[in-house]
């Protein structure tokens, strides 16, 4: 699933905004109707909530499938879209929508690519998830040189005093990867650092975490961060971080590079400057198409709400199966849209890459 950044306008029959479950499912349906899709999404991999909530929990309400991981989930998604060839636009989100004369929709990301579509899709669930920060003087400054949200890669902190923040299996575990890995590579000083003593990591990890500390591998602080300390000079390099310890006194961590794995908050961002009804800063629709208060444009999973909504996946794979009819019959007004079945019909099996397998 290669990003799909390219220069220029990219013109598309659908642009979905949003690479969750819903989003994907979305994606299929439209295939099948022959409707070739473009995909965004503000995470640098596909799977919205459940690759950055649940990625390895179960999930028992998917039809016919007894138990899979947030992460299996998608995976099979995924795999399930591979004959359509969507093009992904990951690790940043829509800006700018607005309709033009022709009934097109023009469309600009954060990353400035530039889209053209004729209908549009709003899978965004609860937000466009954003990494959470630290609100102090100099943090922006620092953020991709020594402060991460992502990565860097581990060969580059070698040597380094590494502050990892955060609590849950995703904090300790980059805490863990680095540490072991100073067994073989120069010596890193690996620290995390949480608010509270207690973490919300699985036992297991943190049971392994607790031996590292207990050998001096790791070190743990409890404390919230006051402030950055700079070096002297022009282009001022990150050298500390002073923060207020849980007895109430101040303490300065020297560090090289900081690791932020503070989780994840969902913002409805952009969406709410589009000028679609919504309620309860949630999209309206017309439930027999799922169109939004402007034709063409589409709502459907987490996002949406009308009388008797679910937040269920499987509701969300309802609400974009009758979104791509609804989009098929505007994309080709002079064509019935008939409702086919993929055990029967050629076409079908045909997009789906199984006409050969199946007669």
């Amino acid at each position: 699933m290669p990003n799909a950044d390219r220069v220029g306008v990219i013109e598309t029959d659908a642009l979905v905004i949003g690479a969750g479950p819903v989003g994907l499912f979305q994606v299929f349906q439209l295939g099948l109707l022959g409707v070739s899709a473009h995909v965004v999404d503000a995470l640098p991999i596909a799977g919205g909530q459940c690759i950055e909530l649940y990625a390895d929990k179960p999930i028992y309400d998917i039809p016919a499938v007894q138990v899979c991981t947030g992460r299996e989930l998608v995976a099979r998604l995924l795999a399930q879209i591979e004959p359509f060839a969507a093009s992904f636009h990951l690790h940043q989100t829509v800006v700018a929508l607005s309709p033009r004369r022709d009934g097109k929709f023009d469309l600009e990301t954060s990353s400035g690519q530039r889209f053209v579509s004729h209908t549009v899709f709003i899978a965004a669930g609860v937000g466009a998830f954003q990494p959470r920060s630290l609100q102090v003087e100099g943090y922006e400054r620092h953020l991709g040189r020594q402060i991460f949200h992502h990565g860097p890669d581990a060969t580059l902190l070698s040597g380094q005093r590494v502050l990892v923040l955060g609590d849950d299996d995703e904090a300790v575990n980059t805490a863990l990867a680095l540490a072991h890995r100073d067994a073989a590579h120069r010596p890193t000083t690996v620290t995390l650092l949480h608010r509270r003593k207690v973490l919300s990591a699985e036992p297991e990890t943190m049971t392994r975490f607790q031996q590292l500390c207990d050998t001096g591998a790791l070190r743990f602080e409890v404390g919230q961060v006051l402030a950055l300390e700079e070096a002297n000079g022009t282009d001022p390099g990150l050298t500390a971080v002073h923060l207020i310890g849980e007895d109430g006194q101040p303490r300065r961590i020297a560090v090289d590079v900081m690791l932020m794995r503070l989780g994840l908050s969902p913002k409805l961002g952009p969406i709410a400057q589009w000028g679609l009804a919504m309620a309860r800063r949630q999209l309206t629709v017309d439930t027999a198409s799922f169109e939004t208060s402007t034709p063409g444009i589409h709502a459907v999973g987490d996002v949406v709400s009308y009388p008797g909504k679910k937040k269920l996946i499987v509701s969300g794979f309802h609400e974009a199966t009758l979104a791509a009819y609804a989009a098929a019959a505007r994309l080709r007004p002079d064509e019935p849209v008939l409702l086919q079945y993929t055990t029967t019909s050629p076409r079908l099996q045909q997009r789906l890459g199984v006409a050969a397998r199946a007669n």
